[in-house]
């Protein structure tokens, strides 16, 4: 099921699959969702739940998987991954695509007030606290404090907000 908010602004070139398995979609009050992001059902049967007043700049891609939620304010920039979920591969005899998924995480969970940065790929169990930056480049796996000001790989704290 995909529910949109009327004032929401979703770009003609934006890519949202519907579910089969009965996965939601919503995008709240005054979002944009810009060009060439894809959000597909896939890998769970987690709902993509998208805050009022967010932007998701182009080239995004958000998997359902174990669920993703977005608060309000938050911007994601151009060519971000949000993915909550991760293939089985423990069987070397059996192909990894016939092996299905391994136990969620807990989905991936970003507060309000919240900058991700661009080309940041945010992986299950993830959990942006408020107010929190993400520098461009990053992978984030874990809890982020709030409004600290993280970057790099491995991720670490290179200031804060407050």
């Amino acid at each position: 099921m995909i529910e949109i908010h009327p004032s929401a602004k979703i770009s003609d070139l934006c890519d949202i699959e519907d579910s089969t398995r009965g996965t939601r979609i919503i995008i709240g009050e005054n979002c944009v969702v810009d060009s060439f992001v894809k959000i597909k059902p896939a890998g769970g049967n987690g709902d993509v739940v998208i805050g009022s007043s967010s932007y998701i700049n182009s080239g995004c891609v958000l998997y359902s998987g174990s669920g993703i939620t977005i608060g309000n304010n938050v911007l994601i920039a151009a060519n971000c991954t949000l993915a909550p979920v991760n293939h089985d591969f423990r069987d070397p005899d059996r192909l990894i695509r016939e092996q299905g998924f391994l136990p969620s995480k807990g989905g991936i969970r970003v507060e309000n007030d919240v900058w991700i940065g661009a080309n940041s790929v945010i992986l299950d169990g993830a959990y942006l606290r408020e107010g929190c930056i993400i520098g461009a480049g990053s992978i984030v796996r874990g809890e982020v404090p709030s409004y600290a000001i993280m970057g790099g790989n491995p991720l670490k704290i290179l200031g804060s907000r407050k």
